[in-house]
């Protein structure tokens, strides 16, 4: 027979999975228990959510089709600029594709451009490529921003904060989508005279300086609400006494402990920035012809869809599913961070 004791150890040894045990501790090769670090726990905790892998797979295939596209397009046989319609006689009857749906085919997988004739995917693919860059350099530039000023607002305090906390208070005030609308072609206008043409490293860098400029405060007021309430912490207080520098304290103590939010309204900031960009292309303020763009592709799209509907259902598809699922993926890691938070 079992004893008591014995049926006691082999239930505490065999722990159910509902428990916290199951959920932080596991069996090592040797049979001995070993701890689980947080980050093991959240990624335990992300892999059993099916939505959040699922949205992570969509998000990883738009990155991984943007960064590839030059090789796609090798291999496809095809770029975005050549004009293929004007070129080939039958491809286009009055500006518009002649075969049905677009004129997809086998030549042309997601049909031709109305007028201009160029290639529908090569169209798509280095869309995403420039609206997705730009907006990682965006949100890139803006977090580091965030987490600079943020966490020394709310560790330094007094006159530190309080001069932050008052351009964070000012730049909100601001419009964002207005500023950016109106700020764009003035900041433009500095740097290229009206008759020249604007070339397109220096039209991606006075969009990301415009967008960074009003996107970093949420982070950095949510970062220094989170930093108060560690600052008076006892590992804060026994770091100082240890005589750990400020810097020190900051790095070491202070941001791997606020990384959750950090990362949680990244996984928000990011498809934020991709809408803006692509609204800014679509009024014409963002990214120009001939540059490929899901904003403007939309914009030439609005002037189409009467008689060629295909060639608005392409980026409207692509842009709707990558927001959803990057919305999605950023539920999933606050769930996975905060397992307690209902959604």
């Amino acid at each position: 027979m079992t004893s008591p004791s014995q049926t006691a150890v082999t239930k505490t040894d065999t722990p159910g999975p509902d428990t916290e045990g199951a959920a932080s501790e596991k069996k090592g090769k040797s049979g001995a228990l070993t701890g689980r670090s947080p980050g093991q726990l959240m990624w335990a905790r992300f892999k059993r959510d099916r939505t959040g892998v699922i949205s992570a797979c969509i998000v990883l295939f738009f990155f991984a089709i943007g960064l590839l596209a030059p090789v796609i397009s090798k291999l496809y046989g095809k770029d975005p600029y050549t004009r293929y319609g004007t070129q080939t006689e039958g491809l286009l009857i009055n500006n518009y594709p002649a075969g049905p749906n677009g004129g997809m085919s086998s030549d042309f997988w997601f049909g031709i451009e109305p007028e201009l004739g160029r290639d529908v995917f090569m169209q798509l693919l280095y869309g995403i490529r420039n609206t997705l860059g730009l907006a990682v350099a965006i949100t890139l530039v803006s977090v580091l921003t965030a987490i600079v000023l943020g966490v020394a607002a709310g560790y330094f305090g007094g006159r530190t904060d309080y001069f932050i906390g008052r351009v964070i208070d000012l730049l909100m005030a601001f419009p964002n989508q207005l500023f950016y609308v109106a700020f764009v072609p003035v900041v433009g206008a500095i740097f290229v005279a009206p008759q020249d043409e604007m070339p397109l490293w220096l039209r991606s860098t006075i969009l990301i300086l415009v967008m960074w400029f009003l996107g970093w405060m949420s982070l950095a007021r949510l970062l220094r609400g989170q930093v108060l309430s560690l600052r008076e912490r006892e590992f804060i207080e026994a770091a100082k006494i240890s005589g750990a520098s400020p810097g020190r304290i900051i790095r070491r103590e202070l941001v791997p402990n606020v990384m959750t939010p950090i990362l949680v309204q990244t996984t928000y900031m990011l498809p934020n920035f991709v809408t803006s960009i692509a609204g800014l292309s679509f009024l014409g303020v963002g990214l120009v012809e001939p540059t490929p763009d899901w904003g403007r592709m939309f914009a030439k799209a609005a002037d189409y869809y009467h008689n060629d509907i295909t060639y608005l259902f392409f980026p409207g598809v692509a842009m709707v599913l990558f927001i959803v699922a990057f919305n999605l993926l950023g539920d999933s890691v606050r769930d996975a961070f905060d397992p307690k938070r209902a959604r």
